[in-house]
């Protein structure tokens, strides 16, 4: 039976757009961690400098997250996505300038990586606040899971080309990410929708807003920090290239297959999401797709077989999935829109502060205990976190319905 959801969202021209402009960034994006991480270690043969590349990135995204999402609630949402594709096309065409004339060196990446930070620190707030501008309240949850979709579908697809274009140079991988991130500005300028800024000015009671809505909103609070920790402490992305090279012993292509598996997991999920949409029993779900998310990330760091390797990836990209849908929806649905856009960035903190702190976290376990000991205690703390905030949130795990 078809979805009549689905077919709605379709209709939404403007959300198509955005969807598809998302789309190709992603993709950009993916193919540009995979030339970036792969050259670093071929630099340097470090995993501590691949964990300064997380790190350099969550730095200037920690400092600049909450202004950022000042930005997003008074000026234009969709000008500053473009702008921050813009200025990662411009990191792109720089790697494929240094690496066309050789001096590509760890300091230009890791410098290169701050620039990365800074747009991103904009680019998430904006356009998180973005989608339910562009679709009804009664659908926003399916747009949600669309949208991640679509996302996940260029996370499986941008590193399977990055590293199949690696194979001919990082210059192909970065001149094709130049262009995807090109036609993504392109299309966000294009997106026309309805926006009332707030009033008032700017100043630090203001800017603190997101921050103080979402402490005071505990299931929020649960939803977001629960996130934080266990892919702090569980992922392992930073250290696929160790993976693949000296455990799995595959190259390029191999490793862009690695951080495919995630997404590939994550795109399943997702349709069947758009499918079989979630409705009861929110909290409970969450918490267990992160202890799920935790086991699966002890087996891929036991793993010497590229096969279950692949497949315990896709797990942890299935249930992490559901966990994406249902705090991005909470975040959405349960928030003001004249504070939207701060309390996306107060997220969007905890996204970055996951995921880039996260690879650093893994690259300095790694160094003191390899990164198969380095995985196994991250995925460890994982499930022990989702034990723990089932104790310390019960009003998250109580959470029945996803929209109120």
């Amino acid at each position: 039976m078809a979805n009549p959801a689905l077919g709605e969202l379709i209709r939404h021209r403007p959300f198509l757009a955005f969807s598809v402009s998302r789309l190709a960034a992603m993709t950009a994006n993916q193919m540009l961690m995979v030339a970036i991480g792969w050259q670093m270690y071929d630099l340097t043969g470090s995993a501590w400098d691949l964990g300064l590349v997380g790190l350099f990135q969550f730095v200037p995204a920690l400092l600049l997250t909450l202004p950022a999402g000042h930005a997003a609630d008074h000026l234009n949402r969709g000008r500053i996505f473009a702008a921050c594709m813009a200025s990662q096309a411009i990191v792109a065409l720089t790697l494929l300038s240094a690496t066309h004339t050789g001096q590509e060196t760890r300091e230009l990446i890791l410098g290169l990586s701050i620039i990365l930070g800074v747009a991103r620190a904009f680019q998430m707030p904006a356009q998180q606040a973005l989608i339910p501008l562009l679709v009804p309240p009664k659908i926003l949850g399916q747009a949600i899971a669309l949208n991640a979709s679509g996302m996940q579908a260029a996370i499986i697809a941008g590193p399977a080309i990055g590293g199949a274009l690696y194979i001919f140079g990082a210059t192909t991988v970065y001149l094709v990410g130049t262009i995807l991130l090109l036609i993504a500005a392109g299309l966000m300028l294009a997106v026309r929708y309805t926006q009332t800024p707030p009033p008032g000015g700017t100043s630090l009671h203001s800017v603190l807003a997101g921050v103080r809505f979402v402490w005071q909103n505990k299931i929020l609070l649960g939803a977001t920090s629960l996130d934080l920790f266990a892919v702090l402490l569980g992922g392992a992305t930073a250290l696929l290239p160790m993976f693949a090279k000296d455990i799995l012993h595959t190259g390029p292509e191999g490793l862009g297959l690695l951080r495919a598996a995630p997404a590939a997991g994550a795109f399943l999920m997702s349709l069947a999401l758009l499918r079989w949409p979630l409705h009861r029993h929110t909290g409970n779900i969450l918490l267990a797709s992160v202890a799920i998310f935790g086991l699966a990330t002890i087996v891929f760091g036991l793993s010497t077989s590229f096969g279950l390797s692949l497949v315990a990836l896709a797990v942890t990209g299935a249930v992490d999935n559901i966990s994406v849908v249902i705090r991005q929806t909470l975040v959405q649905a349960d928030t003001p829109d004249e504070i939207r856009g701060r309390v996306s960035a107060v997220n969007s903190i905890f996204i970055g502060a996951s995921n880039q702190l996260g690879e650093f976290e893994s690259g300095a376990t790694a160094a003191l205990l390899g990164p198969v000991g380095s995985v196994v205690l991250g995925g460890i703390g994982t499930v022990v976190i989702a034990l723990l905030w089932l104790r310390l949130f019960p009003g998250l795990a109580r959470r029945d319905r996803l929209v109120e």
